[in-house]
């Protein structure tokens, strides 16, 4: 019982990580500006072109840009701990790597196992959104595709999962395929076409929403009231529905965390992972306040729980936006599929850690000696999150993808307060201000909002680590490397 909660030292994680001309090292590419498009990258994806409208609609209305910054401000104080465990464990793993250091294996494999909830179901998302927009896109150009083809066959009803009938999301499934090869050939091949799309898509982002909120002040009226009142059912508008509204756009801020992944792919990282987190999470509040005021005002909330509220906002605005419904087409197909790739890469890298540390399969682990990238740990993550982006509707994923990354944000506020008691001796080159405030806040917060979630999405979050810790159990124990260790000690 005691090595489930045995810890991987500091030392061994940094060492193990920077073992030159080992088959299994990953070599350092990405400097400060591609580290930090990948955190835009991931960001300013699904959450600003789907959840959007998704969270107006149905929780929080015109008061959609309290909910990202309440969440942004959530994330920030979860921001600043992760900045800590960047400095001192440069390495692949994230949430996952930083919990086996503090609070042992069995904590480890829980966020580990949230995390591939988390990147699997993301990456899913943003799928199903980039299929969205895009056949909306080309429906404007003449070219209508048969729903049987483009939309999910499940779908969530009131007494559960039911089917719509359709046979498959087949431009989800394609996208999926496109940036699994395009990660497939090397990481600095992913971050150059990453770093050229962040850029197009961060300028085309402010020059429509400037443009937008300069023609919406005709439109005042969709701002009030500017929080709508409550249903009489909590989370359904009114403060409560802030607060979940808060809880599921969460999953917009996940692009933070796939930062830290890419430690060990990085130059210096303990300095430059620290500033491409905080750079990557102003730039992104920054824009999501601005298209979530753009949108409510150009269209009534209640008409926004469709996969492309931004193109529908802008297409209400009439001939005075018109022009920008081609430009934000073709920026957002190309700019989800930056966020597609890294919430892929996200999930290869946590693949990654855990196989390191012998807790799943020693192919995950495996690097191909040409491209340099664990090749098969991405060829199986592209092929599950297509699958999922083929089968599953963008409504269900959405929650459960918030209350992974809230669960795994609070482990990390936790983790760097055993830390600082047990080993006040390791250097910090970053240290969380405020301490321990910042790190006590970013808990309950997180508590918070996972709180305000459905029960629901609690259960299906309790059934995932029920699986979990059957895979643990019936793999994990038995290989991992800690415990072998261990066990020639005594």
């Amino acid at each position: 019982m005691s090595g489930l909660f045995a810890c991987k030292s500091v030392e061994a994680l940094t060492a193990g990580a920077e073992a030159p001309g080992s088959k299994t090292t990953l070599p350092r590419t990405l400097g400060l500006f591609s580290l930090t498009c990948f955190g835009v990258g991931s960001t300013i994806g699904a959450g600003i072109f789907v959840l959007t409208g998704t969270v107006a609609a149905a929780h929080a209305g015109p008061a959609v840009v309290l909910a990202f910054v309440l969440a942004g401000a959530a994330c920030a104080l979860a921001g600043l701990c992760y900045c800590e465990f960047a400095a001192m464990v440069p390495v692949a793993g994230s949430a996952y790597t930083y919990a086996y250091a503090t609070l042992g294996e069995l904590v480890a494999w829980t966020i580990g196992w949230c995390l591939i909830l988390e990147y699997l179901f993301a990456s899913a998302m943003v799928a199903i959104g980039w299929a969205g927009y895009a056949v909306a896109m080309v429906a404007d150009f003449g070219f209508v595709l048969p729903p049987a083809l483009t939309q999910a066959p499940l779908d969530v009803g009131p007494g559960g999962l039911v089917a719509t009938g359709a046979v498959f999301n087949a431009p989800a499934v394609s996208v999926v395929a496109v940036c699994t090869g395009l990660l497939l050939i090397g990481t600095r091949a992913s971050a150059r076409v990453n770093d050229l799309i962040v850029v197009a898509k961060v300028i085309v982002i402010m020059v429509v929403g400037v443009a937008g909120l300069l023609f919406v002040f005709a439109h005042h009226s969709h701002w009030v009231p500017f929080i709508p009142p409550n249903t009489g059912r909590a989370g359904e508008f009114g403060l409560s529905g802030v607060v979940t509204g808060a809880a599921i756009v969460f999953y917009a801020y996940v692009g933070f965390d796939a930062v830290s992944t890419m430690s060990q792919e990085t130059h210096n990282p303990r300095r430059t992972v620290p500033l491409a987190l905080i750079a990557s999470l102003t730039i992104c509040t920054a824009l999501y306040v601005l298209i979530a005021l753009m949108i409510t005002g150009l269209a009534d909330y209640r008409v926004l729980n469709v996969p492309d509220p931004v193109y529908m906002a802008l297409a209400t605005a009439g001939p005075a936006l018109a022009w920008t419904k081609p430009l934000v087409g073709a920026v957002v197909v190309v700019g989800l599929i930056s966020a597609l790739l890294v919430t892929l890469l996200g999930q290869v890298r946590i693949f990654y850690a855990m196989a390191r540390d012998g807790l799943l399969p020693k192919m995950f682990v495996a690097v191909h000696p040409r491209w340099g990238t664990p090749h098969i740990g991405t060829l199986v993550t592209g092929v599950t999150a297509a699958i999922i982006a083929g089968v599953f509707p963008l409504n269900l994923l959405g929650e459960l993808i918030s209350i992974g990354t809230l669960l795994a944000f609070a482990i990390v506020c936790i983790g760097v307060m055993v830390l600082r008691r047990r080993r006040p001796d390791l250097p910090r080159s970053f240290r969380v201000p405020a301490y321990p405030w910042i790190p006590l806040t970013g808990i309950a917060v997180c508590l918070a909002l996972m709180a305000s979630l459905p029960r629901d999405t609690w259960i299906r979050l309790v059934i995932w680590l029920a699986l979990g810790f059957v895979v643990y159990a019936a793999y994990g124990v038995k290989h991992s490397l800690l415990r072998r260790a261990q066990c020639k000690q005594f």
